[in-house]
């Protein structure tokens, strides 16, 4: 390593280089500057890895303030997160320190309301449920007379289409506006719903909003974009899934902690909801040890999980690598770009 010991040299360190695709950096004279890529790391290495960077990358490593602190990470002043959440980093510990936090907006939009469509469907038509049943050759030998039977609703009624459909979506941002876009063309109704607040449903100025009591209850699809912070851990628990409708899919594309994964499950063995997909996980990388989403028992749910990796992309991998290079070179003339802290 080569720590930065001249007042214009930077040591860039980036943990996670398997996910990122690292542009050449051009900084402004008179500064210079040495990197060091690791492909991966764990958080047995991470204090090691740290304290000689001034300048770190990341994408959703989790750095607290332990990390932050001036013992562990004496040199740091820049930290990019390569995502557009930005809840892996203790953002108090950094503003305390005066470390700028700058992450990466927008590059994964595309990808990440594709993937929640996709989820949407997978999930309201049991298409994988259908594949596995078709490949061991249970439609010649089904157990009710017809795989059909297995397919429908718990009331016993056939799947929705597309036009019967109300998407409710909670998250206005590039991800749920195009969610919403991407519904409105196959047909749906779309309710953008305002924010959840003991005082008032809707967010002030945001006539084209519905309450998000309305959204729940109507919705027979409910889409997640939100980022996660204190005011949306676990926006979605027991009273909301009790309050959806029986025949509701919930599609979780932004963080675990946004929903109850405990609630979740067990509105899905009740059969208060129809089904659920998410991306993500409250604890990653998740497994049937710290999730109750993979725990055992739950295979038989009608509960589609990815690995988070709605953002992947060729379209998301070159945006992520310009908004790196600009999040780097730029915080080098003082400009504020997409700075959080």
């Amino acid at each position: 390593m080569s720590p930065p010991q001249l007042p214009n040299h930077h040591h860039i360190v980036v943990l996670q280089g398997d996910f990122i695709q690292i542009p050449e950096f051009t900084l402004p004279e008179p500064y210079t500057f040495t990197s060091t890529i690791y492909p991966q790391t764990s958080l047995s290495n991470l204090h090691e890895r740290i304290h000689d960077a001034s300048i770190l990358v990341l994408c959703a490593f989790p750095v607290d303030a332990s990390a932050l602190s001036p013992e562990v990470s004496p040199y740091l002043k820049h930290i990019v997160i390569v995502a557009s959440g930005t809840d892996c980093v203790d953002l108090k510990a950094c503003r305390e320190r005066g470390i700028t936090v700058t992450n990466c907006p927008g590059a994964n939009v595309a990808a990440v309301s594709e993937h929640a469509i996709g989820l949407y469907f997978t999930t309201r038509r049991k298409i994988i449920d259908m594949h596995l049943r078709t490949r061991a050759g249970e439609w010649p030998k089904p157990k009710k007379g017809h795989l059909m039977f297995e397919f429908l609703d718990k009331d016993g009624t056939p799947p929705l289409t597309c036009e019967e459909e109300v998407v409710g979506i909670i998250g206005n941002g590039g991800v749920g506006k195009r969610i919403a876009n991407l519904a409105r063309g196959l047909g749906t109704k779309v309710l953008i719903s305002g924010r959840k607040s003991p005082c008032s449903s809707v967010a002030s100025g945001a006539e084209d909003r519905v309450p998000f009591d309305t959204v729940i209850k109507q919705s027979t699809v409910l889409f997640l974009a939100i980022p996660l912070h204190e005011t949306t851990r676990n926006l979605i628990s027991t009273p909301e899934l009790e309050a959806m409708s029986q025949h509701a899919v919930l599609i979780n594309v932004s963080r675990g902690g946004v929903v109850d994964e405990e609630a979740l499950v067990k509105a899905l063995r009740e059969n208060k909801i129809a089904g659920a997909a998410t991306d993500v996980f409250f604890k990653e990388p998740a497994g049937p040890e710290n999730s109750p989403l993979l725990a055992e028992g739950t295979e038989d749910l009608n509960l589609v999980v990815t690995p988070h990796l709605a953002w992947l992309s060729q379209r998301t991998a070159k945006g992520y690598s310009k908004l790196l290079k600009d999040g780097v070179e730029r915080w080098f003339t003082g400009e504020r770009y997409h700075v959080v802290v």
